[in-house]
């Protein structure tokens, strides 16, 4: 396995984290996504223990962070990062997530804005584990 720079998995994990917490935040998805979910703000945080998913969240992006710089090594740069994070984002976990999705019969909508923001979130991995390298 390549070397991995644990500093890049880290601030990767972190970029991808706070991209999160604006993405479904009441500045950009938050309505809609409850909506398409069918949840009212209540639903949403009955049983809700911040610390326990926030927690599992981060521990989630930092495998996945080290498993991208793992996979794609040291010699990736930011450019062929963003485009591999890009790639990884949409045609992966958008193509699984759809997947998933038609056979729950979940909305059109609620994938656009979940595979979103893992493409987002991916980019963002990539560049910075590409810029860090």
């Amino acid at each position: 396995m390549p070397a991995v720079n644990l500093l890049a998995v880290v601030v990767a994990a972190l970029s991808g984290f706070l991209v999160g917490s604006i993405w479904y935040s009441p500045l950009l998805f938050a309505k809609p996504w409850m909506a398409a979910n069918g949840f009212t703000k209540e639903d949403a945080m009955r049983g809700f223990n911040p610390v326990k998913t926030y927690g599992i969240t981060f521990a989630c992006a930092l495998i996945a962070s080290y498993a991208f710089a793992a996979v794609f090594g040291p010699d990736l740069y930011w450019k062929r990062g963003a485009l591999y994070g890009f790639t990884a984002g949409l045609c992966w976990i958008g193509m699984a997530l759809a997947t998933n999705y038609l056979f729950e019969r979940r909305s059109l909508k609620l994938w656009a804005i979940n595979a979103g923001y893992h493409t987002v979130q991916f980019t963002l991995i990539g560049t910075v584990i590409g810029a860090m390298n």
